[in-house]
């Protein structure tokens, strides 16, 4: 079942420079004498977006809203996330943020964002419009603007010297096409598994997308539910597979970044990804022949199909003294012609419904992204839990322990519903 508790209808990239931040600690925004006013938006999508592009959006909106001056605040995401939880503390966020979904909890419960619904009911913006919605306690403290899916990308050209002729559907597919490559000639692996315990997110993009594509879920009621018998299917398939060897070595320490080296030069044939790093992939390995496609699902399983997504959110700070400008420029963003172009410039699937990125009707790799998410629906349970990162890294250490033999893996599962109670 989905995760409704934490998600409407459905749905980090983190910059390569390292840029301080400016402006998040003092007060947010400000009025003149005539009644205009100055809002403070603090995000790290303008660098990694193409250069004045992101500028050059937000000065269409000042254009339709003279009475209204954005002020970008900019920097890398690491540099973003230190920022705003220091104005978090302090009282001093600025007026629009940009937003993690492992964030909103933490951000929700210290009262330091605020509720939008009722600010874009006043701007006017039908919230029907949009894809998703991150609640905590049944309001709303954050909207996707874009999505980064993460569907799985196959190295074709290994995968054709194996004899596999199509990429994998199910998990009896995906394991013997794991098994097929890893015993061709030479040092590929069939697939590759990232879970280094600083950088934990690949138990959620990794782990847990095996039991998001098969509609399981971990958690019931908005509770911790790791010992159900999807979650434990998945688990159990990701031990077959490394009790098989086809795994890459040294999944302990790699992070995400390692993993898309280490199927940009060839030496895998499958991986889960995130759909931002196609064009990377492209530039560092022009010959590299790969596909994309849906993560196999368990065998006879033919409902909908979740796929990992990761988001850039906005949201609005409880301490503007002017969330109406702010809603208004959250509305833009939102809205279905701005939403089309800002997701055509990131490479991302929109936030509202009706809004088409460019990209899809002239690029076949993403032409098959948008179709798999359309298909299917977005799955990421860790955004809007507390302590999301933490969660994430404390399943990651029991499951080494039963990778490394330590104990089994329904001794990790079972450690680990007890260490997220207690987080709860």
């Amino acid at each position: 079942m989905r995760n409704r508790a934490v998600l409407f209808t459905g749905l980090v990239t983190a910059a390569a420079s390292v840029v301080a931040l400016t402006g998040c600690g003092s007060s947010s925004g400000s009025e003149s004498a005539d009644g205009n006013v100055t809002i403070e938006f603090a995000q790290w999508w303008e660098p990694e977006l193409p250069d004045g592009e992101f500028r050059a959006m937000i000065d269409k909106f000042e254009e339709a809203n003279p009475e209204v001056t954005v002020e970008l605040v900019s920097g890398p995401y690491a540099s973003t996330k230190e920022q705003l939880f220091a104005g978090a503390a302090s009282g001093t966020m600025p007026d629009v943020v940009g937003l993690d979904g492992a964030w909103v909890s933490d951000f929700a419960e210290q009262g330091v964002i605020a509720d939008l619904t009722p600010l874009l009911d006043e701007a006017g913006f039908d919230d029907s419009q949009l894809v998703s919605q991150v609640q905590v306690e049944d309001k709303t403290y954050m909207v996707p603007v874009v999505n980064f899916v993460y569907p799985m990308f196959t190295n074709d050209d290994l995968l054709s010297q194996a004899g596999v002729t199509a990429p994998p559907e199910t998990r009896t597919e995906f394991a013997d096409a794991a098994k097929k490559v890893s015993d061709l000639d030479g040092d590929a692996s069939g697939w590759v598994l990232p879970l280094s315990l600083e950088a934990p997110n690949g138990v959620q993009n990794d782990v847990m997308s095996w039991a998001w594509a098969s509609g399981g879920s971990m958690l019931k009621d908005g509770q911790p539910d790791l010992t159900n018998d999807d979650v434990t299917s998945a688990v159990d398939f990701i031990g077959g597979l490394w009790d098989d060897g086809v795994i890459a070595p040294g999944s302990f320490t790699m992070k995400e970044q390692d993993k898309v080296e280490e199927f940009t030069n060839g030496r895998v044939g499958m991986m889960i990804d995130s759909l931002a790093h196609i064009n990377l992939i492209r530039e560092t390995n022009p010959d590299l022949n790969f596909s994309i496609s849906a993560v196999p699902a368990e065998d006879g399983y033919s409902g909908e199909r979740g796929i990992p997504y990761a988001s850039w959110g906005i949201g609005v700070a409880e301490n503007s003294e002017h969330k109406e400008a702010a809603a208004k420029l959250v509305s833009f963003l939102m809205s279905e012609e701005t939403n089309s172009e800002l997701s055509t410039m990131a490479n991302a699937f929109p936030g509202n419904t009706g809004s088409v990125p460019a990209f899809v009707e002239d690029d076949d790799l993403f032409k098959k992204a948008f179709d798999i998410y359309q298909a299917g629906y977005p799955a990421n349970e860790f955004v809007g839990l507390p302590v999301a990162e933490e969660l994430m890294r404390q399943l990651g250490a029991q499951l080494q322990a039963a990778l490394d033999g330590q104990q089994s893996l329904t001794e990790a599962l079972e450690k680990a519903q007890t260490e997220w109670e207690g987080e709860f």
